[in-house]
């Protein structure tokens, strides 16, 4: 087993920051990535970033350029820095872990373990 927690969401502004933190903890060693989704009110949870266990990073083009993700393996913490933010990123923001390797690491279904959520709120 894995668990998941999620932090830093919160209020922010349009064009403002915030960094989400993802503790990761239990059976680490299953893991072949890690990755963060998103849901929005009454919509889908879709893909917003991903990361391997190479170190191979992959964005959904609505975030490119915008977010980050990167992990501290010795702290066993996966991070998501958005940048920019807009009011679209508005959502409840997921962490997310998968045992498959060589799978699309963008279909939610392919992840075995989640967190809880931490809700991200962009003002205007």
């Amino acid at each position: 087993q894995v668990q998941l927690v999620e932090s830093g969401g919160g209020v922010a502004q349009a064009g403002g920051s915030l960094r989400l933190s993802c503790s990761v903890s239990g059976r680490t060693f299953d893991i072949n990535g890690l990755g963060w989704f998103r849901q929005p009110p009454g919509k889908e949870r879709e893909f917003v970033a991903a990361i391997s266990s190479t170190g191979g990073r992959y964005y959904a083009d609505s975030v490119k350029g915008r977010f980050a993700i990167s992990r501290d393996s010795a702290k066993y913490t996966l991070y998501l820095q958005m940048n920019n933010l807009k009011l679209d990123d508005t959502s409840v923001y997921y962490c997310a872990a998968r045992e498959l390797g060589y799978v699309d690491y963008s279909r939610p279904t392919n992840y075995l373990y989640w967190g809880q959520g931490t809700q991200v709120t962009v003002s205007s």
